[in-house]
């Protein structure tokens, strides 16, 4: 039977349909749909990206409070959630973490709820997951505490592209986002390598490694140590002539498997106490994680929310490969309406495969019935 997705488009026509309000309608049609999910006294986990630094394409707390309001209305005790990141950057422990969150505006007095880190201090609180036999990957999964620990949780993604991903949605928000560093080093399988003919000897990519495992020695190139390497992709984003690639002796089939396994690991004790909801909105290339926002591949989509991450993110999908492209984006003359643009955005990831691996560990459906509100 194929799972609703509910969608509202980008339009605001008049004062009724702005993004708030949409907002409120998805989510209060997602808990019709799953009457039971929050409940009178829980503690619910609102997980969301605050965003990098320098980054301005994440949930807005405006949106963002919609989700508190929506767990207060059923008796329930909110908190804005995520966990410190593998890389160095503005959000690699808690209290770093929570500056971050401030400056971007998630305070109490505009979000309506205290925010959390769900790993604790330094990302030391964490307990292991089992997951089922039918996981090919993993046996355990590495969880924060904070994620374990609430009854039920509302997950807020805003979906993009991925370097390895394809595209980042509700999958890796659990995955990734409900993770500690630990957790996140795990599904991190790739490693990276110099391609030495395009390095340019810039030195951007030494101080963004968290594993000091790149050398730029005076006058040369720089070079990765793969045997330090932890895949976490920080010194690709920031080099600017694409001198740093994959290594391929381990593939983005492990990555994408792995990190699908792990969404299904942070939704432990949380059998239908789960709703979700996507912003196809701002649809940049890369991942809230990096500290800049490129312009969006393709023209603002909507709004989507669900009781199933797969179908979610299948939907998202979905509707972006049949959207035209944005001129002046990265894919300008690259793509148009009906291409998949993660493919294309990054030639060698596996989008499709966090919908297939999905169905298949059971953590949701590829087959969805897209629901016009």
């Amino acid at each position: 039977m194929a799972v609703p997705v509910f969608f509202m488009d980008a339009r605001s026509r008049s004062e009724g349909t702005n993004s708030l309000s949409k907002f409120r309608a998805l989510l209060a049609r997602a808990s019709e749909a799953l009457p039971d999910a929050i409940r009178a006294g829980d503690l619910c986990a609102i997980k969301l990206h605050f965003g990098e630094a320098g980054n301005d394409t994440y949930i807005g707390p405006a949106l963002a409070r919609a989700a508190a309001d929506l767990a207060r209305s059923k008796g329930a005790k909110p908190f804005f959630t995520d966990t410190n990141t593998l890389y160095r950057g503005s959000r690699s422990n808690a209290v770093d973490h929570l500056a971050t969150a401030i400056a971007h505006g998630f305070v109490p007095e505009t979000c309506g709820a205290p925010v959390l880190i769900a790993d604790g201090l330094k990302g030391s609180d964490w307990r292991e997951v089992p997951l089922p036999a039918v996981c090919k990957r993993l046996k355990v999964a590495l969880m924060a505490g904070g994620i374990l620990d609430a009854d039920s949780m509302i997950v807020l993604s805003h979906f993009k592209g991925h370097e390895m991903a394809g595209y980042g949605g509700a999958v890796k928000n659990l995955a990734m986002g409900c993770a500690p560093p630990a957790g996140k080093r795990e599904q991190h399988c790739i490693r990276f390598e110099v391609r030495q003919g395009k390095c340019v000897s810039c030195g951007r990519c030494v101080p963004v490694c968290p594993a000091d495992a790149i050398t730029l020695p005076e006058g040369g190139k720089a070079s990765i140590d793969r045997a330090r390497c932890i895949g976490c992709g920080e010194c690709q984003t920031v080099c600017a002539p694409h001198a740093i690639g994959m290594n391929w002796e381990v593939g983005l089939d492990e990555f994408t498997e792995k990190m699908t396994e792990y969404a299904l690991g942070a939704l432990h004790g949380k059998s239908g106490r789960v709703l979700y909801l996507n912003v196809v909105r701002d649809v940049v290339p890369h991942c809230d994680c990096v500290p800049w926002s490129d312009v969006p591949v393709v023209p603002d989509i909507g709004y989507l929310a669900s009781t199933d991450p797969v179908a979610l993110d299948k939907a998202s999908h979905d509707l972006v490969t049949a959207a035209p492209v944005w001129p002046g984006s990265a894919l300008d003359g690259k793509a148009g309406p009906g291409d998949e643009k993660f493919r294309i955005l990054y030639p060698d990831s596996k989008p499709d495969l966090q919908a297939y691996h999905g169905e298949a560990i059971g953590l949701g459906s590829r087959d969805y019935e897209l629901v016009r509100l």
